[in-house]
C-alpha cells in the first residue's frame, strides 16, 4: 500500500517543483515579457507573461468624465464622442495608476467596452478609440498590453460609449 501511494505522490510532487533551468530563448524569468504579434506593428501584445515576483494591480472599469456640463447628464453630448470619451477614460486610468506609483507602461491587460455610437449607425467607433489609445500605447511607449475590445449593448449611463478596465503589474 505504501509503495502504491509513493508511486502516485512522487510524480505529482515532482511536477509541482519549479524547473531548475530557464529556457535559453527567453528573458530572465523575473521579467515581465510582452510577446509581439508576429509580423505586425499593431499596438497590442499577443500575450504578456507576468512572473510570480510581480505585484499585480486590478484597476476597476473607468468611465468618461463629463465634458459638457450644460448637456443633459445621460446623453452622449455630455461626455463626447468615442474618441473624446476614450481620451478621458485613459487619462483617468493614468491618474489612478500614478496614485499607486505606476504608469501606463505597467499595464499588462486591458479590456475595453464600447457602446455603438448612435452617430455611426449604432456601430462601435473603433477608429475613434484607437486614435485615443495610440496616444498612450505604441510609438514612444512600446510596452504594449494584451487587449480585448468588445461592443456592448449599453453601459449604466446612456451617455457613456466607453468603459475600460486594466490590470497592471510591476516587479
Amino acid at each position: 500500500m505504501n509503495k502504491a501511494i509513493a508511486t502516485l505522490l512522487i510524480p505529482a510532487a515532482l511536477a509541482c517543483m519549479p524547473a531548475t533551468a530557464a529556457p535559453k530563448a527567453t528573458p530572465k524569468a523575473a521579467d515581465i515579457v510582452r510577446h509581439k504579434i508576429p509580423g505586425s506593428d499593431f499596438p497590442i501584445a499577443l500575450a504578456v507573461s507576468v512572473p510570480s515576483t510581480a505585484i499585480i494591480h486590478f484597476v476597476s472599469g473607468q468611465v468618461p468624465a463629463v465634458a459638457d456640463k450644460s448637456a443633459p447628464p445621460d446623453t452622449v453630448a455630455a461626455f463626447g464622442d468615442t474618441r473624446a470619451q476614450s481620451e478621458s477614460v485613459l487619462k483617468k486610468i493614468k491618474e489612478a495608476l500614478e496614485s499607486m506609483q505606476l504608469d501606463m507602461p505597467d499595464v499588462v491587460k486591458m479590456t475595453v467596452y464600447l457602446v455603438g455610437d448612435p452617430a455611426k449607425g449604432g456601430k462601435a467607433d473603433t477608429k475613434g478609440f484607437m486614435e485615443a489609445y495610440t496616444q498612450y500605447f505604441g510609438g514612444a511607449q512600446p510596452q504594449l498590453p494584451a487587449r480585448a475590445v468588445v461592443q456592448v449593448a449599453a453601459l449604466s449611463n446612456p451617455g457613456w460609449l466607453v468603459e475600460i478596465e486594466v490590470v497592471a503589474a510591476k516587479k
